[in-house]
């Protein structure tokens, strides 16, 4: 988020609100890199989203309707091979077929590698609770899941890196879109997401 780590320490040192609970989890107010770094670490291997009605599925708890089933199937043609299940990430940087931004002028990961073949390269993000981590794509640029799966069908953006997966259009009729939609809602973790232990701090 480009803002570096002396500039975030400076803000909670300032802040009432966490100088309390810092003392809370640390025994006194003072807020350092090393604390911030293990109160981060600490909170982020809490975020385990795996109760779904996915995973319900998987763990034969639950089952889909026919028009989830559907939608899984098309997934898993279409999607799972950038969006690998259960995480839902390959975790490689891959090419969306996404129009460059003029204004971001976000190369991707050539910015860090330098590489050419790394040029509009972006991590591949999870889909787990995908129907509410809008905007979507790395600038924000589409604002709905439906007008995603548009992206996909009938506006990729052909460029040399552009990931191999991409290169044959993806055929989809309205209704396999509904389904495929349908199934993509299934990854929405209520449990995770009302979580009152990873809210805002009151």
């Amino acid at each position: 988020m480009d803002e570096k780590l002396e500039h975030v320490v400076a803000k909670l040192q300032r802040s009432e609100k966490y100088k309390a609970l810092f003392t809370s989890a640390f025994g006194d107010e003072k807020v350092t890199s090393q604390r911030l770094l293990k109160a981060l670490a600490q909170f982020t291997v809490m975020l385990k989203s795996s109760n779904s009605k996915y995973d319900k599925v998987m763990r034969k708890e639950a089952v889909f309707t026919k028009e989830e089933q559907n939608g899984y199937e098309l997934f898993k043609a279409n999607c799972a091979s950038c969006h690998t299940e259960p995480l839902f990430s390959s975790d490689k940087f891959e090419n969306n077929g996404l129009k460059p931004d003029a204004v971001l002028k976000d190369g991707g990961r050539i910015k860090i590698t330098k590489n050419n073949k790394d040029s509009l390269r972006f991590k591949v993000p999870t889909l787990r609770n995908i129907e509410l981590t809008y905007p979507y794509m790395h600038d924000g640029s589409i604002k709905n899941l439906a007008m995603v799966l548009f992206h996909y069908t009938e506006d990729i953006y052909q460029s040399p890196t552009l990931s191999k997966q991409l290169v044959k259009k993806m055929e989809l009729n309205e209704q396999e879109k509904g389904n495929l939609l349908l199934f993509l809602r299934t990854l929405t973790d209520e449990e995770f997401i009302r979580n009152p232990r990873f809210q805002y701090p009151r």
